[in-house]
């Protein structure tokens, strides 16, 4: 399963895992829109399937709807390793305590499931991976069990 974000959000959150308030948008015009009814400060996200999307300008946080708007803006038609953004999903912005990394993902080379965790983020979690590996868990999957 390759997810973009904002399904995965609408996946946790019909499992009854907590996720902030966000609509995907594909305009400026719709993610101000999204930004007045979520009021107050949000988060304005790339939808494409690649990381390193804030280091790209791919996630910008919006105090205002026309801040929002300015951000998708930016956002939308923007490559991102070969990825271009023609969605945005604009969230709730929170304060975070800690973040956290988790990941499911095909091991085609041992033709199993691989989870994959840190509790160091997301962000740059293939250098994290090469520079310190013990910081990220790889835990094998077996369907069959």
């Amino acid at each position: 399963m390759d997810l973009y974000e904002y399904q995965a959000k609408e996946l946790f959150a019909k499992h009854g895992v907590p996720v902030l308030a966000g609509e995907v948008a594909d305009s400026a015009e719709s993610a101000r829109a999204v930004a007045q009814r979520l009021g107050g400060p949000v988060v304005v996200k790339a939808q494409v399937k690649t990381g390193g999307r804030g280091k790209a300008g791919g996630v910008k946080l919006a105090e205002t709807p026309e801040e929002a708007a300015a951000a998708a803006e930016a956002i939308l038609g923007l490559d991102i390793k070969g990825h271009v953004a023609r969605r945005v999903l604009v969230t709730e912005a929170s304060q975070i305590a800690a973040e956290y990394y988790l990941s499911f993902l095909v091991d085609r080379a041992n033709r199993t499931f691989l989870a994959m965790a840190s509790a160091e983020g997301g962000v740059e979690i293939e250098q994290l991976a090469v520079e310190r590996p013990e910081a990220l868990a790889k835990v094998a999957v077996d369907p069959l069990v």
